[in-house]
């Protein structure tokens, strides 16, 4: 018994309407899927009995005729972090949270339920989301499916992981300096990080902490159609989010489509920002070649950002203010003091960026935030869109305690996580952003391609991403493990 990987999320979900499938088939093959891999740790909590349920309903809906919408009976994962399912446990990644139960659905659920999801179950993260790994004290580090000693990448690391390994059809994730993208990245799948505002969120702990930097919700999933597809269910406003943005005319779906001869790229292989390990840069390079080979305008860009050491401190001072609150609200709300609690010191250290802010020091970031964007303008003024890798460098170690490189390329680095990855620009510019499998080094692992568009253009980001799925398809690029 096994889930059609091949398959995308509305041809199962038209086949479970139409009878020619069995939701509760399809579900059972992936909970014995996320049995299989129980090695990843790619879930927090798998809601066996619910799910099970859940796929019996939608198959006696599809038997009356009836249609629960557009994922009518397809198996979706949810981040174990800002999305909530009523009734199942929502941790953050804390030890501390390990038995609290959310009260409320988040938005995402609710719209993904609205339209005929089953949740099979809620995904790891690293401690409230704060870096590029997914480890933490509750159930460990998340594996990439390709290298069980490497990373699924942060903070959506459990989400990319279950859905390469077939445990799910789709996943959420979130993303505040790569955390849907980096996963993806190393784990072979697509994540979108839509723009700011696209995909709304009611947490009501803050309801404002998502503006700085960028902070967005987004789906993970293995091709284009299926990510074109849950952005249709998860994207348009609600008055609960005070950032939603009104629902724009562009058809996602109807991106997915487009002819790669309409289309044209800007080329960046580094940013002109950090050093890129050679692998990366000729992996990308060498997929950058078959989009033009399909019939895509490219084009190479010098993008004019600021100094690294500049940028990166106006990261870091930006969300470190963001973390210092999030630790703030969490020992209001949860009682639970961060300095003293069962923690990583990667999270102290993380809290710590922002505790010895000011409020003049996190305006004045804006400063190399606001070069950054025109910088970023500028790159996309004849492009539909922006190309760089996600990732400076392969897959790392999983752990927390393994170091990130400290040479790439010949180039000395601090061995922290943004010398790692090309991702958190965009979360100071708020661009919309996926990344995209580019293909695999020669011992196997996985290397991610970055598509960037204007804001508020993810029709143009699909588009293009979807025209590499054409011309390089990366649905055989799976070890056995990965192929139900």
């Amino acid at each position: 018994m096994s889930i059609d990987t091949t398959a995308s999320a509305r041809e199962l979900a038209t086949a479970i309407r139409d009878g020619e499938r069995s939701s509760e088939t399809v579900v059972d093959s992936c909970l014995e899927r996320t049995r299989d891999t129980e090695a990843l740790n790619a879930f927090v909590t798998v809601l066996e009995e619910s799910a099970r349920e859940r796929a019996r309903e939608a198959d006696r809906v599809a038997a009356a005729g009836e249609d629960l919408g557009p994922l009518h009976g397809v198996p979706v994962a949810i981040k174990d972090l800002r999305d909530r399912k009523a009734g199942v446990r929502n941790t953050l990644g804390l030890t501390a949270l390990s038995g609290n139960v959310a009260e409320t659905d988040s938005i995402v659920v609710e719209r993904l339920e609205a339209a005929g999801a089953v949740i099979v179950g809620t995904t790891n993260t690293p401690a409230l989301g704060h870096t590029i790994k997914t480890d933490n004290r509750l159930v460990g580090a998340t594996a990439t499916p390709f290298d069980l000693e490497r990373s699924a990448g942060g903070s959506s690391g459990g989400s990319a992981a279950a859905v390469a390994a077939g445990c799910a059809t789709i996943a959420t994730g979130s993303d505040i300096g790569g955390s849907l993208r980096v996963p993806a990245s190393c784990c072979n799948v697509v994540g979108l990080k839509p723009s700011h505002g696209r995909v709304p969120s009611n947490s009501r702990l803050d309801a404002f902490d998502t503006h700085s930097p960028f902070m967005m919700g987004g789906p993970v999933a293995r091709s284009l159609d299926d990510v074109a597809l849950a952005l249709e269910v998860m994207a348009g406003p609600d008055h609960r989010d005070p950032f939603s943005v009104p629902a724009g005319k562009d058809g996602f779906l109807e991106a997915f489509d487009r002819p790669a001869t309409e289309l044209s790229i800007a080329y960046s292989p580094d940013l002109n920002l950090q050093p890129v390990d050679p692998t990366v840069r000729e992996t990308v390079g060498s997929a950058v070649d078959d989009l033009a080979d399909a019939g895509v305008t490219v084009g190479d860009v010098d993008v004019s950002l600021p100094e690294y050491d500049d940028l990166r401190q106006a990261y870091y001072t930006q969300v470190g203010g963001y973390f210092a609150a999030v630790a703030k609200r969490v020992e209001s709300h949860y009682g639970i003091d961060l300095e003293t609690a069962d923690v990583e010191e990667t999270v102290r250290s993380t809290v710590a960026l922002g505790q010895r802010l000011d409020s003049l020091e996190e305006r004045l970031a804006n400063g190399p935030r606001t070069k950054a964007y025109d910088a970023i303008e500028a790159a996309l003024d004849d492009a539909d869109a922006l190309v760089t890798p996600t990732l400076t460098v392969p897959p790392y170690g999983k752990h927390l305690r393994d170091r990130y490189p400290t040479t790439i390329n010949g180039h000395d680095v601090a061995g922290i996580p943004t010398d790692a990855m090309l991702t958190w620009v965009f979360n100071l510019t708020g661009h919309p952003v996926a990344s995209v499998p580019a293909g695999l080094t020669d011992d196997g692992l996985p290397i991610g391609l970055q598509v960037v568009g204007r804001r508020y253009a993810e029709s143009d980001v699909i588009a293009v991403a979807a025209a590499l799925e054409r011309a390089r398809p990366w649905e055989n690029y799976y070890p056995d493990g990965c192929v139900p």
